[in-house]
This record gives structure tokens, C-alpha cells and sequence, in this order.
């Protein structure tokens, strides 16, 4: 389950997780560390910098971050965990700088505090060393903030589900919202190495608002992996439910999602509202 991250964050990290004096040895950074198969290097050491002294414990802990990574917190989230994780193998350990680890913190801190978690107390960023030639340094500014210029999904009170709505319920709620989307949801049964919650096909765009083509299916994925906890009611593992949701774009450049209509073939309804509201005047 991806909120057995949340409990396992606290204990990944040991009392003497951080003591880089310790003897170490290179292993190959195993193909079943799906995380951190994109790092530009092939040997990992171990003990790594979280303490797991073994790969059949770095593996597994390896994984509970999974979620969090796939939520698309922050852009450099991946390179900070599997620094941690899977530190390449030198003649001494790089670790993270500081930097790195604060903007992080502060991106993906609000995913874990929508679960009701705080960031590890172990992966205090005072730990790690500040920018210099031998720490894992930040992205460049104009590439970090590239991404804020993008709809964010954030954490938010769960969003309404209605069931068989009326025509005028639909033609109300994309009145009173700038966006919706016709998305179909699915949750996967078996543990992967692919996000449970995924958005299943091509999104449609009922009403475009601000939102960016070729970014909406990423922003809604984004938003199921942030929400869990109003995302994990909406589709049975196994399965996949199609919905009409609607949302509005907040001063801040935020996404809120508004209202999910399952979308039933028997819910004529939300087909005719969809095909009505190009010519329906608020």
C-alpha cells in the first residue's frame, strides 16, 4: 500500500544512519530498486546514507518512498532520495547539500503533511553539508521554477462525489468551475513498480480553462498520488471508473479539484450536459 511510506519514512533512517567514518562496500545498484533505476551511476554503497546495511533491507525501504517520488512533489525529489538510498560509489560519500534537501523538504513536506505526517525528524537538513564541490547540488533557478509556471494539484479537502446528478447539477458545476475533464481512473490490485492510483487513457477536455493539454493527464495522476486519501474511495482495486471532474485555477496557480461525477453509460445526464454546455449560457 503506497501509506506504508508514511509510516516506514521515520524508521528508514537509523541512530548512526549519517556516520560516514563507517567501513563500506560497492554492490551493483540492483534492477529491483525501481526508484533510483535512472541514476547515472551503476555501483551503489552500502551501508548507504540511510543506514540500510544490506540490499535485501535497502530494497524494500527503497520502495515505501515510491509514492511520494511519483507525486511529482519536486523535480529533484528522485536525485535527493536515491542520493540517500543509493549513494554512488566513491572514494567517499556524496551526499546531498543542503540546499537540495530544503527545497525538497519544502515541496514535498505538504504531501506527506496531507497523509497527516510531518517530514522525518532523521532527514534533517542541518545534517547535510552546505553547497560546495563535494555535495549533490540544486537545479539551476530558471530550470527549478520552470515547473511552477505549470497548474499545481496540492493537498485540499476531498472534492464531492455525486452519483446519477441531473442535468442541471452538471450545468451547474461547470458553470460555477473553469475546468473539467472526462478521465477514466484506474487502481492496480498488485504491488508495481507504476503508481497504484493511475489515470487510464487519453484525458478529454469538456472546458479547457487553464489548463495545458499535454499536462493534464500529469496533473490529475499528481493530484490522486497527493489526495489519497479522497482518491482511494473513488476506484476498487482492479478496476477502472470513468468521471466528469471539474476544478478551478486559485491566485496561487493551484489546481482544486470541485465536484467527480462517475460517468455510467446509464448516466445520460453527464453525456448530455458534456455535449450541451459548448452552446449552454450560464
Amino acid at each position: 500500500m503506497p501509506l506504508s511510506l508514511l509510516l516506514l519514512l521515520a524508521l528508514g533512517a537509523r541512530s548512526g544512519a549519517f556516520d560516514l567514518a563507517q567501513t563500506t562496500r560497492c554492490v551493483p545498484v540492483p534492477p529491483q530498486m525501481s526508484v533510483c533505476q535512472d541514476v547515472p551511476h551503476s555501483e551503489m554503497r552500502l551501508p548507504n546514507l540511510l543506514g540500510h546495511g544490506s540490499l535485501e533491507e535497502a530494497v524494500p525501504r527503497s520502495d515505501d518512498w515510491r509514492s511520494l517520488l511519483h507525486s511529482g512533489c519536486h523535480p529533484q525529489a528522485r536525485a535527493f532520495v536515491c542520493s540517500l538510498v543509493a549513494p554512488v560509489c566513491l572514494d567517499r560519500f556524496i551526499q546531498p547539500c543542503r540546499s537540495v534537501c530544503v527545497a525538497v523538504r519544502e515541496s514535498c513536506a505538504p504531501v506527506l503533511a496531507c497523509h497527516g505526517h510531518t517530514w522525518p525528524r532523521a532527514l534533517d537538513c542541518e545534517r547535510f553539508p552546505a553547497q560546495d564541490d563535494t555535495c549533490l547540488t540544486p537545479l539551476p533557478k530558471h530550470i527549478s521554477a520552470f515547473s511552477k509556471d505549470f497548474p499545481q494539484p496540492v493537498c485540499q479537502s476531498c472534492p464531492s462525489v455525486e452519483e446519477a446528478p441531473s442535468l442541471k447539477t452538471v450545468l451547474d458545476a461547470l458553470c460555477l468551475n473553469d475546468s473539467a475533464v472526462k478521465a477514466k481512473l484506474s487502481r492496480r490490485r498488485l504491488p508495481s513498480s507504476e503508481p497504484e492510483l493511475t489515470v487510464d487513457g487519453p484525458v478529454e477536455l469538456i472546458q479547457r480553462g487553464p489548463l495545458l493539454p499535454y499536462d493534464t493527464a500529469s496533473l490529475l495522476q499528481r493530484w490522486l498520488l497527493i489526495n489519497l486519501r479522497c482518491a482511494l474511495p473513488l476506484v476498487r482495486p482492479g478496476r477502472a471508473q470513468l468521471y466528469l471532474v471539474t476544478g478551478t485555477m486559485r491566485a496561487s496557480g493551484s489546481i482544486q479539484l470541485s465536484s467527480l461525477f462517475p460517468w455510467l453509460k446509464k448516466d445520460l445526464h453527464i453525456a448530455a450536459g458534456a455535449r450541451k454546455w459548448k452552446h449552454h449560457k450560464c
